[in-house]
């Protein structure tokens, strides 16, 4: 046994020894059904001479059948889990399942590198939560292929997952609808989440929804293409900042600098709260009167929004944590079709709902 003194062996350091890959090395401990005798015995012994023994959570998943916990696996920077108002809440939803039945809750951050798959699959859990990530995100077929409960926020639809979540096109249509409902409108500008994974920020008009990778960024913008189109304008001719962060700060500057630039604007259709007070910071530091010179909506109905007078949509994120988090639990749930609602404030020229 060469293991160092004080410091318990790695998985890596197993897999590096037994010459066999991480996912192996998990499917050993955790699905020993998914390997052979004969690699199981190799990660083994492997385990053995480095001193891989006692209490951690592999011999414990392996003596229960069961891990003890849930796994998050969240495509964001980690830092956006404890800092944007929609991933606490949602977090939050899963954590309440998590303490009703004795479970612990992991956070598995993907950084986009080969590793990431791996890192899914080798997680110490019983089931998974995904934040809404790529169609073709290999940590959906890692998951998948564990054969644990899978769920996911957002979507995409993927085999072996439950979606969760409200009808992001239908609710986009809608909220953009009492936007727009007052005829005044000529030239929408639209302030959304990032297109992809990759982060970059991008802007202008034009804008091809086939560039946006991420499923609910693309159906919030469908869905307000949808009606910007049944009243007669032009998606075309429609100013699309999509953004790196769903940021207030970045949502000001990108608006201020785009209307420093002549982009015209008199309704700011946003996708989340957060890039709606953004929007409203913005139009105050150019002298814009909301909603007299420009309307805004946003979506969540977050904290800040009916201190704002903010048009938005409401929406319960906890309650689709707690959803997500009863089916990777394994729990029964009734519905994973989330509720929601148009709330008409003061950013927006008329009152009228649709639903």
């Amino acid at each position: 046994m060469d293991s160092t003194a004080g410091r318990r062996p790695t998985l890596r350091e197993i897999a590096h020894r037994a010459g066999v890959s991480l996912m192996t090395v998990s499917y050993a401990f955790n699905n020993p059904d998914r390997v052979s005798d004969a690699t199981r015995e190799r990660v083994l012994a492997a385990a053995a001479e480095l001193g891989y023994q006692g209490k951690n959570p592999w011999a414990t998943a392996l003596r229960r059948g069961r891990a003890g916990a849930l796994g998050v696996v969240f495509s964001e920077h980690l830092t956006y889990a404890f800092s944007n108002p929609q991933a606490t809440d949602f977090l939050a939803g899963v954590a309440s399942v998590c303490a009703e039945e004795g479970l612990g809750l992991t956070i598995i951050p993907t950084v986009g590198d080969a590793e990431d798959a791996e890192r899914v699959a080798a997680a110490p859990v019983d089931g998974y939560v995904f934040w809404t990530t790529r169609a073709d995100d290999p940590c959906l077929d890692a998951a998948a292929r564990t054969h644990r409960p899978c769920a996911i926020q957002g979507g995409p639809a993927y085999d072996g997952f439950v979606r969760v979540g409200a009808p992001d096109r239908g609710v986009a249509a809608s909220i953009a609808h009492l936007g727009l409902s007052s005829g005044q409108v000529r030239h929408p500008v639209v302030i959304s989440f990032s297109l992809d994974t990759d982060r970059v920020a991008r802007a202008g008009y034009d804008l091809p929804l086939a560039a946006a990778r991420l499923p609910v960024t693309h159906d919030r913008l469908a869905g307000y293409r949808d009606a910007v189109t049944a009243v007669g304008l032009s998606w075309q001719e429609t100013y699309v900042l999509a953004l790196s962060r769903n940021d207030r700060g970045e949502a000001q500057h990108a608006l201020s600098s785009a209307i420093a630039d002549g982009v015209p604007v008199d309704l700011v259709l946003c996708t989340s709260d957060e890039l709606a007070l953004g929007a409203l910071d913005a139009l105050r530091e150019n002298g814009l009167a909301v909603p007299d010179d420009v309307s805004v909506t946003g979506w969540d109905d977050g904290p800040g929004a009916e201190a704002a007078g903010l048009s938005t949509v409401w929406q319960s994120l906890f309650e689709q944590g707690r959803v997500c988090g009863s089916v990777a639990a394994g729990l029964e749930v009734t519905s994973t079709s989330s509720a929601w609602r148009i709330v008409p404030r003061s950013t927006t020229r008329t009152s009228v709902a649709s639903s």
